[in-house]
Order: C-alpha cells, then sequence, then structure tokens
C-alpha cells in the first residue's frame, strides 16, 4: 500500500526505497509490488529503472500481468524507447497475455513519440480487429503519429473515425489535426 501510495504520488525513490527496504526484511515483493514500482517509475520518468525492475520481478519467478506490461510500455513511451516498447508488447503477446486499451494506447504513443506513424496504425487496426474499441487517447496518439508523419489524410480520416464512433473530439485531438494541415 505504501508503495502505491508512492505511485499515485509521484515519488519514485520513495518507492524504490520502500521496495529495498521491504526485501532487506526478508519480504518477498509480489506481482502488486512490482507493478506499483514499475509503475511509480514510469510516472517520475525513471524508463531504466522501470524496465530494471521488470528484469528482476521475471528473475525472481513472478510473471509479469498485464499491469505490469502497461506501465513498462508506458514507461518506454515517456521515455522515447519505442523499439523497447514494442518489443514489450510482442513479448506480452507471446505470454499468452491480452493487450487492452491501455497497452495499445500506450505502444502507440510510443510510436508516435518514435515517427513511426505505420506501426501505429498498424497497431490501431491490430487493436480494432482483436475487438477492443479505440478511446480519444488512442486516437489523440494515432493522429499525432500520422500528423508527426506527414500523413494529413490519414489523420483526418482517423478524426472521422472518432467521431463516428461517437467519441468526442478534445484539444489534444483538435490540435494534432489542426498541425497535420500545416
Amino acid at each position: 500500500a505504501a508503495i502505491s501510495a508512492c505511485e499515485k504520488g509521484g515519488r519514485p525513490d520513495t518507492a524504490l526505497d520502500l521496495l529495498d527496504e521491504m526485501k532487506g526484511r526478508g519480504l518477498e515483493p509480489n506481482v502488486i509490488t512490482y507493478n506499483a514500482a514499475i509503475s511509480a517509475c514510469e510516472k517520475g520518468g525513471r524508463t531504466d529503472t522501470a524496465l530494471d525492475l521488470l528484469a528482476e520481478m521475471k528473475e525472481r519467478g513472478l510473471e509479469p500481468d498485464v499491469i505490469t506490461y502497461n506501465a513498462a510500455i508506458s514507461a518506454c513511451e515517456k521515455g522515447g524507447r519505442t523499439d523497447t516498447a514494442l518489443d514489450l508488447l510482442t513479448e506480452m503477446k507471446g505470454r499468452g497475455l491480452e493487450p487492452n486499451v491501455i497497452t495499445y494506447s500506450a505502444a502507440i504513443s510510443a510510436c508516435e513519440k518514435g515517427g513511426r506513424p505505420d506501426t501505429a496504425l498498424d497497431l490501431l487496426d491490430e487493436m480494432k480487429g482483436r475487438g477492443l474499441e479505440p478511446n480519444v487517447i488512442t486516437y489523440n496518439a494515432a493522429i499525432s503519429a500520422c500528423e508527426k508523419g506527414g500523413r494529413t489524410d490519414t489523420a483526418l480520416d482517423l478524426l472521422a473515425e472518432m467521431k463516428e464512433r461517437g467519441l468526442e473530439p478534445d484539444v489534444i485531438t483538435y490540435n494534432a489535426a489542426i498541425s497535420a494541415c500545416e
């Protein structure tokens, strides 16, 4: 609970100190503990530490879950590690875990930051093919990826598709779509 509070409070260093203290007392962290610590690192912009925790977790024989991968992929997105984010998505699926909207949104956003609009669009299609409904965050990331990749028509098509699906575009959506038209 304390590590989770640090995650919510944006205090990754305190979360890591608590994790070390826990291990120092002979207590075994579980998946929930690691998820909170990885998420704290993600929110605090500590990509490498988040990935180190994921590796440590696996070394200890713990099986990462969807929440673990979502936090790690999001950490990669924030840290500009597109390839690592996509590798984690592949690894996750290889372990039989089903990515959710959060997973795909983070991976698409990683593609946007990494200048990979085609991969972002492939992920959006894959997501829809799995029966998952993209949300505003997903569309914003895909539209931004198209905007940065010079794919104006596709960005505008995604905006129209978003509206057709009954989603309300927000300021981020319109900013990306307008920027695509420059």
